[in-house]
């Protein structure tokens, strides 16, 4: 078994829950945000393994010394726009937090992102979906890798890019020119929206007839996408390229003790081997889960790497100097 493989440990197995006297309440949008129903009353999608209600807790990150807010048992997923700051450029990024497929890191890989986008005049779309186990993961109850039949977080990533883009008008964003950025298992979730044309689930209204896959995507640490020890750098079998896939950014650190580097290695090579434009950065220090945060480190120019890379492809302005 590959320890380093489930990224259901990239903040739950590596950060104990924050005690609190009183039970901790559910995460709350922002002011100046607009949270969004992701399905349509009546045609919510089936919940996951819930252990309780849905709630967030503080946890201390064993990777990076952080505090960050842990969202738990998410049974009714959400999309929340963050407007830009200044004039909107017409881009939009949807942010998918990590977590393991059992948490979501809500503000490290969440909000935060989103006020880094918003600088840019970028429209933000927070995703909260289904968790826990609606993704690979790694089942602390049996202590053994557990892959879900029904991909929930997928499921929902696929009608949020949907929503997005019927809304385009509304947003004020171009809809071919809406991106998203992947946090851990968030970077699973982005390589399956970027690899997968065909909706999991069936249609319900005029948002799936819209194209669920990016218009370009960032992929940050990664876990699940490479198929492990004795296979090369082959991925894994629910992750297929092919020349479709739109421009791609990676970025990730080779201390990473939770999700190997050869997870992005992998991802990277399959995109080559399909002639996808696709830029990789690796950083010998920066750990697991840095976010925006890490200040001691060189992995702390991704963004600006990031911004570069998005004026490169066409898909934010360049600055006037």
């Amino acid at each position: 078994m590959r320890a380093l493989l489930s990224s259901s440990f990239l903040l739950l197995a590596m950060v104990p829950f924050a005690t609190a006297k009183a039970a901790p309440s559910t995460w709350h949008p922002p002011q100046g945000t607009t949270e969004l129903p992701l399905w349509p009353e009546g045609k919510v999608k089936a919940p996951p393994k819930l252990k309780g209600p849905e709630q967030i807790s503080e946890a201390t990150s064993r990777a990076s010394g952080e505090r960050w807010t842990m969202l738990q048992n998410v049974a009714v997923p959400t999309l929340t726009v963050f407007p830009p700051k200044g004039p909107a450029n017409g881009t939009a990024v949807m942010v998918v937090p990590g977590g393991g497929y059992r948490v979501l890191a809500m503000d490290l890989e969440g909000s935060e992102i989103c006020d880094w986008l918003n600088a840019q005049g970028i429209t933000c779309a927070l995703l909260k979906y289904r968790v826990p186990a609606s993704g690979p993961n790694w089942d602390p109850d049996c202590n053994c890798r557990d892959n879900p039949t029904v991909p929930m977080a997928l499921q929902d990533a696929q009608r949020a890019m949907g929503l997005l883009r019927l809304q385009a008008q509304r947003w004020n964003i171009d809809p071919k020119r809406v991106g998203v950025i992947g946090f851990s298992a968030g970077g699973h979730v982005v390589a399956g929206l970027s690899t997968q044309a065909r909706r999991r689930y069936a249609a319900v209204d005029a948002a799936d007839s819209q194209s669920s896959r990016p218009d370009f995507a960032m992929v940050m640490y990664s876990g699940h996408l490479w198929a492990g020890h004795g296979k090369g750098l082959s991925l894994v079998r629910d992750i297929t390229v092919d020349d479709k896939v739109p421009p791609t950014f990676i970025a990730q650190a080779t201390d990473d003790r939770t999700d190997d580097v050869r997870e992005s290695l992998a991802y990277y090579q399959a995109l080559i081997d399909e002639g996808v434009p696709v830029e990789m950065h690796l950083f010998a220090r920066g750990g697991h889960a840095f976010g925006l945060r890490m200040k001691n480190a060189p992995v702390t120019a991704w963004p600006q790497l990031a911004e570069r890379w998005m004026q490169d492809i066409g898909m934010l302005p360049e600055r006037q100097l």
